[in-house]
C-alpha cells in the first residue's frame, strides 16, 4: 500500500449535506454523543432552500476543505428563510472515515447513534491525499490549475451491472492514450477504516485488440498492483449515503476523478481544469457510458477490438467538424491558371534570377516555346518529363513549358548521386530529362536535351493543337521521397490539387501582385510547388535565389532585404539561422510581412527572439503542417508570442478544402484530446505513388464513414477541443531532418548493399533538443574481417543524396536486439567512442600542417565547440557531425571573432581543418 505526497488539502476530505428536521437541535445532539466538543456554525441564508442561491451557498460549504490544525470536523448549519435547515459536515477522512461520517448522520437524523468515538482537537498534519503531473490527453488551460470541474456518467442504461464501469473506464483511458498501456487508480473507501492511511490500487490496462471480452475482464480484475506514484485517471469507491449528498473528495484525488458511490444510478465527474478541459471530461464521461453498456450488452467471446470510443454518429459529427465532406474540389491546370494571370498583367515582372528578369509574357512565350519543343519529339500526353537543372530562370521556364505540352515534371536535384539519379528516370519511365548537368548519367530509352536545345527544336512551331483538357485531374508533378522499402517512391499529384492549395489560402494570406517571393528551395522538394506557384498564380514576383546564397546566411539577409521580399517561406532549420543574423546586423527587413514555416516540427520558443525585434503585427508568422502526398500544405497556425510562451505544438485547423482526423490503430476515429494516427482528407490528397499498388492502397484509403479518400500520414497528433491540431512526431521510422522526410529504412537497406556489411543500424540524434543544428544521422555496421566503413562510407555516397547521408558510420560487434528482435537503438554505443573507434576516416588531406597558435588555434576552438568534440587539424569538419546548418553557425562566429570572410562554398571545398586553417590565412593576408 502506498499513501502519495499530499498536496491538496481538499482532497483528504469529504463532507455530507443533510436536510435535518425543524425541530432538530444539532448542537445538543453532537454535543451529547461524541466525546470531544464539536462547534456548529449558524448561517442564516436570505432565500428559500430551493432557491439557486441556497443550492450556490450549500456547494461552497460542502467543497471548503479542513485545514492542519484545524479540528477534523466542521458543522455548518444554514438556515434558511423558509425555515428549512441544511447542516454540511466537512471531516478529514483519514479521521473520520465514510462508516463514521455516517454514525454521526443518523445521530443527527434520529436523535440516536452508535457510540462515537474520540475525534482529536486538531486534523494531523497530512489530512489526504493529492497529486502531481498531468494527464497527456487533457488539454487543460494551465490558468485554471486548481479550479475543478465537474460532469455526470448516467449508469442507467446498465441495468444495475454498475461493475462494468471500472472496466469501461480503463477501457476508456486505453484508447484515449492511444491504445498503449495504461492504468486506473481505485481508491475505495470501504478498504480502510482505521485512520491509519487511504491505500490507492493500481489495475495496469494492456488492451489487446485479439483478446475478447472475457479476456479483458479477466485481465482487468487479476489482482492490482501498488503504485510508485497515483495515475491520472482514477475511481473512488464509496458507499451509498441515503442520508444526504455526499462527496467523497472535495477536490479530485487524481486529476480526472470518478467518485461512484456503490448502487447509486450515477457517477460522478471531478476533474483539475487546470489539467483537463471540461470538454474533454465530458465527451470521456459519454464514452466511459458507451463502453460499459456495450461490456454490459456483449457476449464473453466478443471481439474487443469490436467495442467502440464513440457512437458512428458522433465519429461522422468530428469528421465533418474536422473539414470532411466540405464540398466540390478546385478545377483546372496550373498552366492555364497562369495564362490567365499573364493576361492581366503582361509587363507585371514574374522571375526575377541574378540579373535577368522575365515579365508574365516573356515568362509564358518562353515556356510555349519549350512546349513546342517537346511536341516535336512525339511525347505522348501525360508523360512524365524529367527536369534536372539549377535554381534559375529556365527552371522556371522549363516546369511551366511542361505543363502546358500536357505532360508532368519530375523535378530532380543536380546535386544528388548518379545512382539516385538514375533510378527515378528508370521509376519514372522518362522520355525525356531535360538537363544540363554533363555528368547526369546516361539511362537508356531516354533523351537528354537542354533547354536551350529544346526551345531551337519548337522553334517556329505552336501548341494550340495539342491543348490538355482543362479539367486539373492530370498529373501536373511527380516528387519523390525517402522510401521504407530502401528506394524513393513517386508521389503523382494532379493539377487540381495544387490551384485547390491556392483557392484555400490566397486570400487568408492576402497574396497579390503587390508580393515578392523567394524561390529558396530546391525543385525536388515540395516546398518550391507552393512557392513557386504560390507566387505565380497570384501575380507576384520571383526571386530565384541561388544554391550557394542558400546556403550563406549573411548572402541571403541582404537579398531579402535588397530585394524587398514580403512573403518568406521556410523550414524552422534555416530560419533559425536567420533570427541570429538579423540579432547581429539589425538589418532592413521592413517589407517581409508573412512568414510561412513547413517541412518540419516548428519549436516555437525559437520564435521569441524574432518577435522581439519583428511584432507579430507586423510580420504575421505562419506554421503550416503538410505532407507531399497532401499537396504541401494541410492545416495552418497563425503563431504570436502567446504561443511562443506556452510552447505550444499547434499547427491550426485544416485549410478550406481539406480534412483532418486522428484514428487509432484499427482506424478508428478518436476524438479531440487522445493521441493517434492524422488522416489527411480532401481537395491535396495525392493521385498515388507511381508503380506501386500495394503501398497505395495501404497509404490512400476509403473513409468507411465518410467514403471520401483520405491519406495515413504516419504521423502522431491529436485534436484540440477548438479544433486545431496538435503535431506529435512520427509513428514509424521516419524523421525530419532539416526539412527532408527521410525513411531510416532506406538508409539502412543502402548501408546492407555495401560489400561486406552483414547488419545495419540507423538513428538519428539531436545532441541539443532545442537547436535543430544539432541533428545528425549515425549509421552503425558489422562488417565481415576484412572490409572498413570507408568502404561503406564510398558505397552510400554513390546512392544517396547528402541530406541523407550519415554523419557518423561506426562498426560494431553486433546491432543488440530488443527481446522481440528489434534493434535496441538504447545499448548503441556513442558513435565518436564506438569499441572500434571505427568512426567514419577523416579522407586524406594534402594541406599543410597547422601550427600551434594564432588563427589555428581560434578555428579549431570554434570548431571544436560547436562540433562538440575535440577537433585535430586532419579531421573533416562533416565527418565528425558538422552540417549545413553548422557551418552558417561556424562563418557567423569567425564573424563575431573578426575572422576573414568565407563563403559556404570556400568551406565545403576546404573541408579538413588543416585545409580550412590555410584558407583563412590567405584570405587574411589578402585583406591586408
Amino acid at each position: 500500500m502506498t499513501t502519495p505526497t499530499i498536496d491538496d488539502p481538499a482532497a483528504g476530505c469529504h463532507s455530507l449535506v443533510l436536510r435535518l428536521p425543524g425541530t432538530a437541535d444539532p448542537d445538543r445532539l453532537l454535543s451529547g454523543a461524541i466525546p470531544a466538543p464539536v462547534r456548529v456554525w449558524q448561517t442564516s441564508v436570505p432565500t428559500g432552500a430551493d432557491e439557486p442561491t441556497a443550492e450556490n451557498r450549500r456547494r461552497a460549504e460542502a467543497l471548503r476543505p479542513i485545514h492542519a490544525g484545524a479540528p477534523p470536523l466542521r458543522v455548518v448549519a444554514l438556515r434558511y428563510a423558509d425555515g428549512a435547515v441544511d447542516l454540511v459536515l466537512v471531516a478529514v477522512r483519514t479521521v473520520i472515515p465514510p462508516t463514521v461520517l455516517r454514525r454521526i448522520a443518523r445521530l443527527l437524523l434520529s436523535g440516536s447513534g452508535d457510540d462515537m468515538p474520540r475525534l482529536p482537537a486538531a486534523a494531523a498534519a497530512r489530512p489526504g491525499l493529492g497529486y502531481r503531473g498531468g494527464l497527456e490527453w487533457g488539454m487543460g488551460d494551465p490558468e485554471l490549475r486548481g479550479a475543478v470541474g465537474s460532469a455526470r456518467i448516467d449508469l442507467t442504461a446498465l441495468g444495475g451491472r454498475a461493475e462494468r464501469l471500472l472496466p469501461a473506464i480503463a477501457l476508456a483511458v486505453s484508447r484515449y492514450s492511444g491504445g498503449n498501456r495504461a492504468e486506473l487508480g481505485v481508491l475505495d473507501l470501504d478498504d480502510v477504516d482505521d485512520g491509519t492511511g487511504e491505500p490507492i490500487r493500481v489495475h495496469p490496462v494492456d488492451e489487446h485488440p485479439e483478446s475478447s471480452i472475457a479476456d479483458f475482464l479477466h485481465r482487468f480484475e487479476k489482482a492490482p498492483v501498488t503504485p510508485q506514484e497515483p495515475p491520472p485517471v482514477g475511481v473512488i469507491l464509496s458507499p451509498a449515503f441515503d442520508e444526504g449528498g455526499y462527496t467523497a473528495c472535495l477536490s479530485p484525488v487524481f486529476p480526472l476523478t470518478i467518485q461512484l458511490d456503490r448502487g447509486s444510478s450515477y457517477a460522478t465527474c471531478r476533474f483539475d481544469r487546470g489539467i483537463v478541459d471540461a470538454s474533454v471530461a465530458e465527451r470521456f464521461c459519454a464514452h466511459v457510458a458507451h463502453l460499459a453498456r456495450q461490456l454490459a450488452d456483449g457476449t464473453a467471446d466478443r471481439p474487443l477490438s469490436e467495442l467502440e470510443l464513440s457512437p458512428r454518429a458522433e465519429q461522422v459529427e468530428l469528421l465533418r467538424a474536422g473539414g470532411a465532406g466540405q464540398g466540390p474540389r478546385a478545377r483546372g491546370r496550373i498552366d492555364r491558371a497562369f495564362e490567365e494571370m499573364a493576361a492581366q498583367q503582361p509587363d507585371a515582372v514574374a522571375v526575377q534570377a541574378g540579373d535577368e528578369r522575365l515579365t508574365y509574357r516573356q515568362l509564358d512565350d518562353r515556356a510555349d516555346a519549350v512546349a513546342a519543343g517537346l511536341s516535336t519529339l512525339d511525347i505522348a500526353p501525360g508523360s512524365r518529363i524529367g527536369v534536372c537543372l539549377e535554381r534559375d530562370a529556365d527552371l522556371v521556364v522549363t516546369l511551366l513549358g511542361v505543363l502546358k505540352a500536357g505532360c508532368a515534371y519530375v523535378p530532380m536535384d543536380p546535386r544528388y548521386p548518379a545512382e539516385r539519379l538514375r533510378f527515378t528516370a528508370r521509376n519514372a519511365e522518362m522520355p525525356v530529362i531535360i538537363t544540363r548537368a554533363p555528368e547526369f548519367p546516361p539511362v537508356p530509352g531516354t533523351r537528354q536535351l537542354t533547354p536551350a536545345a529544346l526551345t531551337e527544336l519548337g522553334a517556329g512551331r505552336s501548341t494550340a493543337g495539342a491543348r490538355p483538357s482543362a479539367e486539373g485531374d492530370d498529373p501536373a508533378y511527380v516528387i519523390y521521397t525517402s522510401g521504407s522499402t530502401g528506394t524513393p517512391k513517386g508521389v503523382v499529384v494532379p493539377h487540381r490539387n495544387v490551384l485547390a492549395l491556392m483557392g484555400a489560402t490566397a486570400e487568408d494570406f492576402a497574396f497579390g501582385p503587390g508580393d515578392t517571393w523567394t524561390l529558396f528551395h530546391s525543385s525536388a522538394f515540395d516546398f518550391s510547388v507552393w512557392e513557386i506557384w504560390g507566387c505565380l498564380l497570384t501575380g507576384g514576383r520571383l526571386v530565384v535565389v541561388p544554391y550557394w546564397t542558400t546556403r550563406d546566411t549573411e548572402e541571403f539577409y541582404a537579398l531579402l532585404a535588397e530585394q524587398r521580399v514580403t512573403v518568406l517561406n521556410q523550414t524552422p532549420s534555416a530560419f533559425a539561422q536567420l533570427i541570429r543574423h538579423d540579432l547581429r546586423v539589425r538589418g532592413d527587413l521592413a517589407a517581409l510581412r508573412l512568414v510561412v514555416f513547413g517541412g518540419e516540427p516548428l519549436d516555437v520558443r525559437m520564435l521569441a527572439p524574432w518577435f522581439a525585434r519583428h511584432p507579430a503585427a507586423d510580420c504575421r508568422v505562419v506554421n503550416m503542417f503538410g505532407i507531399t502526398e497532401t499537396t504541401v500544405h494541410v492545416t495552418a497556425q497563425t503563431v504570436t508570442p502567446r504561443e511562443v510562451v506556452a510552447g505550444s505544438r499547434s499547427v491550426g485547423r485544416p485549410l478550406p478544402g481539406w480534412s483532418v482526423s486522428v484514428r487509432d490503430e484499427q482506424g478508428r476515429v478518436l476524438p479531440p484530446g487522445a493521441s493517434g494516427e492524422i488522416y489527411v482528407g480532401g481537395a491535396g490528397v495525392a493521385a498515388h505513388y507511381l508503380a506501386l499498388p500495394e503501398l497505395t492502397g495501404q497509404r490512400f484509403v476509403v473513409d468507411e464513414l465518410t467514403g471520401e479518400r483520405i491519406y495515413r500520414s504516419g504521423d502522431k497528433g491529436r485534436l484540440r477541443p477548438d479544433g486545431r491540431l496538435d503535431h506529435l512526431g512520427r509513428l514509424d521510422n521516419q524523421v525530419k531532418v532539416r526539412g527532408h522526410r527521410i525513411e531510416l529504412d532506406e538508409i539502412r537497406t543502402v548501408l546492407l548493399g555495401a560489400p561486406q556489411v552483414t547488419a545495419a543500424a540507423v538513428v538519428v540524434d539531436r545532441e541539443q533538443p532545442d537547436d535543430p543544428a544539432s541533428s545528425r544521422i549515425d549509421a552503425y555496421v558489422v562488417l565481415e574481417a576484412a572490409a572498413d566503413s570507408a568502404q561503406v562510407l564510398t558505397h552510400a555516397k554513390a546512392m544517396l543524396p547528402d541530406y541523407m547521408m550519415p554523419t557518423t558510420i561506426t562498426e560494431v560487434a553486433e546491432i543488440p536486439l530488443t527481446i522481440n528482435g528489434k534493434p535496441d537503438t538504447s545499448r548503441l554505443p556513442d558513435p565518436r567512442t564506438g569499441p572500434t573507434g571505427a568512426s567514419v576516416p577523416a579522407p586524406a588531406s594534402d594541406a599543410p600542417e597547422t601550427s600551434s597558435g594564432g588563427v589555428a588555434d581560434v578555428v579549431l576552438s570554434i570548431w571544436s565547440d560547436l562540433l562538440k568534440t575535440p577537433v585535430r587539424p586532419e579531421d573533416n569538419f562533416f565527418t565528425l557531425g558538422g552540417n549545413s546548418l553548422l557551418v552558417v553557425r561556424v562563418l557567423a562566429e569567425m564573424r563575431d571573432r573578426n575572422l576573414p570572410k568565407v563563403t559556404p562554398r570556400q568551406f565545403y571545398g576546404h573541408s579538413t581543418a588543416a585545409q580550412f586553417v590555410e584558407l583563412v590565412r590567405r584570405l587574411g593576408e589578402a585583406d591586408r
